[in-house]
């Protein structure tokens, strides 16, 4: 089976050796993203705001794939407070219905550029 890069400029451009999602067969690997705007390419202010920016990001990538956030069937959620979680909650309910994709959450010690939530997904296209 071959790979498929996905590229778009409506979500940050890869700032490392990783592509912003790789498609093989019917199966998409969307990368983790941080509240980057895309235009800028600076971190937006507070949770609120990166967490929002982090599902526009994905929600970018995932329809440059040829899908929707609907196809997505797994998220990882990395999160340097965890009591932030209910953010990532109420923000996932905004661009995710229900059946939900399994999710993981995640606490780490700090992420890319400040961060204060990264995300990450597996879509499927069949």
């Amino acid at each position: 089976m071959s790979k498929t890069i996905i590229s778009t400029p409506l979500a940050p451009a890869a700032i490392g050796t990783y592509s912003q999602a790789v498609r093989v067969g019917d199966t998409v690997y969307l990368s983790g993203q941080i509240g980057l705007d895309p235009q800028s390419m600076q971190m937006v202010e507070g949770i609120e705001a990166q967490v929002t920016r982090v599902f526009e990001n994905l929600k970018a990538v995932a329809e440059a794939a040829g899908g929707s956030l609907a196809d997505v069937v797994k998220v990882n959620i990395y999160l340097t407070d965890l009591a932030n979680f209910a953010k990532v909650n109420e923000g996932m309910a905004r661009y995710f219905s229900e059946p939900y994709p399994a999710r993981a959450a995640v606490g780490v010690k700090e992420l890319p550029r400040g961060a204060l939530v990264e995300a990450e997904g597996v879509m499927f296209l069949a």
